[in-house]
């Protein structure tokens, strides 16, 4: 049978805000436990909270900037459930009325084409705490610090088909979040999360198979290997003749493979009702407008800026306004060599191959913009050539030295004396009559590959520093010239 996957995602937003979301404790990452929390956050009998209006306002600012509705009046629900690391037994949290209603994102997909996704509501919620488990022998430890820490949670219309398709959703909304500065979006930190939906059904079928949650995931990489693994359990117990039970999973990157976390709840196992203890949230079109008119230049702007100015083509711009750090590096890189084009190849080439293999992002890339712009200046100006440049920036990654110095140190730079390249032809040609005779009795369009054969021999010869352009035109008008 041929299955169709159905996947939705709920992001977890960490708001950028300075303290948390219905408390005054201040808000950051490694703190010792406990010790950036305050008797609100615990639920403390006579503690009240007061509503945190920076949270309202990015709350509001992603609505915009998705084009989506903003409600100007949304109310706090009590969401009951009793585990561990959430103290006052529930979580305050939005219900029947989100702070942001309907909208939706366009996604570029690997064939060129956009797809667009719904997002069924974002609404504000404060985060449980953490439970430890490796440090004690037996016993969980619970650290409250990020008990209260306000989120923002975007739910997702089923409209993803696979897994990479949620990974660029995902990958968009990241490019969002951290563009109009509602947040770091620093997955490693738990800065934006996300549980998957994941369920089956057979191709053509309009309703929906039963469904499971992966939950947590926070890195991109783990959020295409989760729902791939999971699409595989469900097909062989579905065509085993089994039926998919609706629960929870974790994902076990390790063992690379997902397992039972609990039952899955529906929204009336949690007995929503309305906070008591806060007000509604009251908002007006004037509000709202001020936000929309705040915004900054979002990733589809600045991609049709990259294509429109830059002349970039649109996968190009596309990738690179995919992350507001990759593409202001970018841009940085641009400003110092003035060559799009070039800035576009080397960061989309050597910088991003160089981060995957490190495992890092462009945030901790320690070649700096401006060094890999003095580099492509370098190839600019014929001071070196491509594989030149290539060690070059080898030099840089390890931090031996600024870009001058290692051309130096190296003994990299291009040879541009006509002269001297001459020499070195007319040498390589004498002492290849064999494939010089191949070459004149080849047929015109075999000559252009058989010259690469001697383009390697005057390379060898210059040690790599010859100017590649001058070497082939050399050779191509002397060997011609024989014919």
């Amino acid at each position: 049978m041929t299955w169709e996957i159905v996947i939705g995602l709920e992001i977890h937003v960490q708001l950028a805000t300075k303290t948390k979301l219905f408390s005054g404790a201040k808000i950051g990452f490694g703190a010792a436990p406990n010790t950036q929390t305050t008797l609100v956050d615990l639920g403390m009998p006579g503690a009240l909270p007061v509503f945190n209006e920076a949270a309202l306002r990015m709350a509001v600012t992603f609505g915009t900037a998705i084009d989506a509705q903003v409600c100007k009046h949304s109310v706090f629900a009590r969401k009951n459930y009793f585990y561990p690391d959430s103290p006052k037994g529930y979580q305050t949290s939005q219900m029947d009325h989100p702070i942001v209603g309907l909208g939706h994102l366009d996604i570029q997909l690997e064939d060129g084409t956009t797809k667009r996704i719904g997002v069924t509501r974002a609404h504000l919620e404060e985060d449980a705490g953490k439970s430890l488990h490796e440090d004690y022998d037996g016993m969980t430890g619970i650290d409250l610090n990020r008990s209260s820490t306000p989120l923002l949670e975007i739910v997702s219309e089923p409209d993803m088909r696979s897994a990479k398709e949620a990974v660029a959703y995902m990958r968009k909304m990241h490019a969002i979040v951290t563009t109009i500065g509602i947040s770091d979006g620093n997955m490693a930190q738990g800065s934006m999360r996300c549980d998957a939906n994941v369920s089956l059904r057979p191709k053509g079928q309009e309703k929906l198979g039963t469904r499971t949650e992966l939950k947590n995931i926070n890195s991109f990489k783990f959020i295409e290997r989760a729902i791939n693994i999971e699409v595989e359990r469900q097909i062989d117990i579905l065509e085993d003749g089994g039926k998919i039970v609706q629960e929870t999973r974790l994902y076990d990157a390790d063992k690379n493979e997902t397992r039972p976390m609990r039952s899955k709840e529906e929204a009336n196992d949690y007995r929503y009702f309305p906070c008591p203890d806060l007000l509604p949230i009251e908002i007006d079109d004037a509000y709202i407008e001020a936000i929309r008119q705040s915004l900054p230049e979002l990733p589809d702007q600045r991609s049709a800026r990259f294509v429109s100015t830059l002349g970039l083509s649109e996968y190009d711009a596309a990738v690179l306004s995919s992350s507001r750090h990759l593409a202001d590096y970018f841009e940085a890189v641009v400003d110092v060599c003035d060559d799009a084009k070039l800035s576009a190849n080397w960061v989309m080439g050597e910088v991003a191959k160089y981060m995957n293999q490190n495992n890092i992002e462009i945030e901790q890339c320690p070649v700096s913009a401006a060094r890999l712009g003095q580099l492509i200046c370098r190839i600019k100006d014929d001071t070196i050539n491509g594989k030149g440049a290539k060690t070059v920036f080898e030099g840089l990654w390890n931090q031996t030295g600024e870009v001058d110095e290692i051309i130096a140190s190296s003994g990299l730079k291009q040879v541009n004396d006509v002269f001297a390249i001459d020499l070195m032809v007319d040498e390589v040609i004498a002492n290849n009559p064999k494939q010089v005779a191949q070459y004149l009795e080849a047929q015109e369009d075999k000559r252009g590959k058989m010259l690469g054969f001697f383009m390697g021999q005057v390379m060898k010869a210059s040690k790599g520093s010859a100017n590649p352009g001058q070497v082939n035109g050399l050779l191509a008008k002397k060997l011609n010239a024989l014919c």
